[in-house]
């Protein structure tokens, strides 16, 4: 029966949940049809309580398909050799395109040459940039709309447009988070009055290396903000190379700007505020969101204008007379622009043993105070090799699969169970969660094998030894509480940290603590070594010959003694204690020998009597002599009540003032005045 009851409550409990759900279902296919009308009207734009923050939080990373798995050019992650440009064709060239790697001067493996070394070496800006002109206001941007540009056609037609401008404005949209090397998601590209929104994940993406018959060309000025990174990722995914280019971010530094990123310069010069809090999008979401479209173009709309206001502010705080370049800006600013765009991609390279490369760990490792035995720097580069690895199977970045503050937590605990693990990788990935054995037989392995391995002080030693001193610092076990610390102690802790020499080496002349401790051995013949100079200098010291005064008579007058200790009560050291020094404790009193302290007691008695008796004169008393008057015990039986006062008459009880309490206390001389305090201004308002 039991059994058959808690079948039933079940039962019962599945048949309300399907009801409920059913009845769901039923209302949304009645508004779906129309034949119900909606109570509350369809949300078709997020709420104003929800508003802008909440809005872009919901456009970051998805969980969407990867699109680089339909790309016609799949991604290798695992690349032998260097990089080679993904250059066909090479338009507007000056030397041909180099089919073999050499070594560089700044390699030491064979690398190929930047494919527009020369034309970016030798280009300078146009005339028209040294010509001071008003700058040119831009479109309206409600009043106009991008184009967006998702096919080769399109893309053919923007080209042709595009080579009629003399300056065009180019921004990149980039995401690294679900891929191992990053993949760029959109660009815009703007001239003076059209935009383009150009869908980089089109899987024919790698067409898009036509854009070098303009992005190559010396006679288009190619107006980027930022383009260190801009540079590398167009060589990466498209083999696309800019000549004549002109940084906004080179031109605000030349100008001595406090800020120089584009949302400081969109405000400086077009009043416009940037929405920043897009620009940790997702932008591999399609389509694209109207937010996300209206943010990316207005990178590029407002640029050419910033553009135009910063170069005549550069010919105005140049020195086009003077022979020196250094005295012209643009010419600075043209310099700084080449050096960003002759930067090379190369392939991500990863050292396992020595933590060197691209992605290796030791840079990870110099950076962050720690001291791993060998079993545990074994297991930390097993992880990161791990981590490593299965980034580039599964063509994810290294923080998705795991953050690198797990790898020092995992590297500590060092867990060989899944449980363990899991407990210790907090926040869980989702890479983690799924392919822990992996991971905890990894573990195991290395600790197997650290036996053979290094240790984590020697591998640093070999690259960096200021990371090897961080190291040890680190490692250094905190000194107990008991442990003397002297002057010499911190000082030579100071030149082992800092790696500076000390002059000379210092006696450890401290027997206390940091404060007023115990010491032992104190004999009078220490105040030599106690009171000489801490640190011996550089230069040697003049000897100087040692002067005897003369001893004087001692005086048995009466004067003023200067006591530095009141001996007049009870000795609490025992007499062999009263044998040492006041050194005792290094602290700042002096005992002073018997007999004086006798003939100091007696003057202060004297002094003391000296003292009452003309307290006593000037009182007018009986105590001219230096004697007490014997004072009068209260008397408390025939004291007045103060609580039970006799009842009084009506009449004089309305004419007396209140009981207060306190009046007989209040008959004593009559102090001195209060100060008087000049008070603060008083304001005041006066009404008609």
């Amino acid at each position: 029966m039991r059994g058959f009851f808690t079948l039933r409550k079940i039962f019962w409990a599945l048949r309300l949940r399907t009801r409920i759900l059913l009845e769901r279902a039923d209302t949304v296919l009645d508004e779906f049809t129309g034949a119900v009308k909606r109570l509350t009207p369809r949300e078709t734009t997020p709420s104003a309580k929800n508003g802008p923050q909440r809005l872009a939080a919901s456009f970051r990373t998805q969980d969407i398909e990867k699109p680089q798995l339909l790309f016609d050019n799949r991604v290798d992650n695992h690349p032998r050799g260097p990089f080679k440009p993904l250059l066909t064709s090479k338009p507007h060239s000056a030397t041909p395109l180099q089919d073999e790697p050499e070594v560089l001067e700044e390699t030491e493996a064979p690398a190929f040459r930047h494919p527009y070394q020369q034309e970016i070496e030798h280009f300078t800006y146009p005339k028209s940039i040294y010509t001071h002109a008003d700058p040119v206001m831009y479109t309206p941007f409600d009043e106009t709309e991008a184009t967006y540009v998702d096919t080769e056609e399109a893309l053919d037609a923007m080209i042709e447009e595009l080579k009629t401008a003399e300056e065009i404005a180019v921004d990149l949209e980039h995401h690294d988070n679900r891929s191992y090397i990053g993949i760029v998601s959109l660009m815009q590209i703007s001239t003076r009055n059209h935009d383009w929104i150009v869908d980089t994940l089109m899987p024919w993406r790698r067409k898009l290396s036509r854009l070098n018959e303009v992005f190559t060309d010396p006679s288009i000025i190619k107006v980027f903000h930022g383009a260190f990174m801009d540079i590398m990722w167009l060589q990466r995914d498209f083999g696309v190379y800019i000549v004549g280019l002109f940084d906004t971010y080179a031109a605000a530094r030349a100008l001595g700007y406090t800020h120089a990123s584009y949302a400081y310069l969109l405000k400086s010069f077009t009043d416009v505020d940037a929405k920043k809090q897009y620009q940790m999008a997702d932008w591999r979401i399609r389509p694209l969101p109207r937010e996300l479209v209206d943010y990316a173009r207005s990178d590029t709309h407002y640029l050419l204008y910033v553009y135009d206001n910063m170069r005549n502010e550069l010919l105005q705080k140049s020195n086009l007379a003077s022979p020196k370049l250094t005295k012209d800006k643009i010419w600075d600013v043209q310099e700084r622009s080449k050096e960003t765009a002759l930067q090379r991609y190369e392939h991500p390279t990863y050292d396992a043993q020595y933590g060197q490369g691209t992605m290796g760990w030791f840079k990870m490792l110099s950076r962050t105070p720690v001291n791993y035995s060998r079993e545990e720097f074994s297991v930390f580069r097993a992880i990161h090799q791990w981590r490593d690895d299965v980034a580039r199977e599964q063509d994810d970045s290294l923080h998705y699969v795991l953050p690198n503050h797990q790898i020092f937590s995992i590297a500590k605990a060092m867990p060989t169970t899944n449980a363990d693990l899991l407990r210790v990788a907090q926040p869980l990935t989702q890479t983690v969660r799924l392919r822990a054995d992996e991971l905890v037989a990894a573990i195991v392995q290395a600790k197997e094998a650290a036996q053979d391995g290094p240790e984590m002080i020697d591998i640093l030693n070999m690259f960096d030894t200021s990371a090897a001193k961080r190291a040890a610092v680190a490692a250094r076990p905190d000194p107990p509480s008991s442990q003397l610390h002297g002057v010499s102690a911190f000082l030579k802790k100071a030149a082992g940290t800092l790696g500076a020499p000390l002059l000379s080496s210092l006696p450890l002349r401290s027997m206390t603590s940091m404060f007023w401790g115990n010491t032992t051995n104190h004999d009078t013949q220490q105040n030599e070594g106690i009171f000489a100079e801490p640190v011996e200098t550089a230069l040697p010291r003049v000897p100087s010959p040692i002067a005897t005064p003369a001893q004087e008579p001692l005086k048995h007058e009466d004067e003023d003694v200067f006591i530095l200790k009141e001996l007049n009560k009870k000795r609490k050291f025992t007499a062999v204690a009263d044998e040492h020094d006041g050194m005792k404790l290094q602290a700042d009193e002096v005992a002073l020998p018997d007999e004086d302290a006798d003939r100091a007691r007696l003057k202060a008695e004297r002094k003391r009597a000296r003292k009452d008796a003309k307290r006593a004169a000037k009182a007018g008393g009986d105590e001219a002599n230096g004697a007490h008057a014997d004072e009068l015990p209260f008397d408390y039986a025939s004291a007045p009540s103060v609580l039970h006062q006799p009842p009084e008459d009506k009449k004089a009880r309305k004419a007396k003032k209140t009981f207060d309490p306190y009046s007989k206390s209040m008959h004593a001389p009559k102090g001195l005045p209060r100060v008087q305090k000049e008070s603060a201004g008083r304001s005041m308002t006066f009404s008609r």
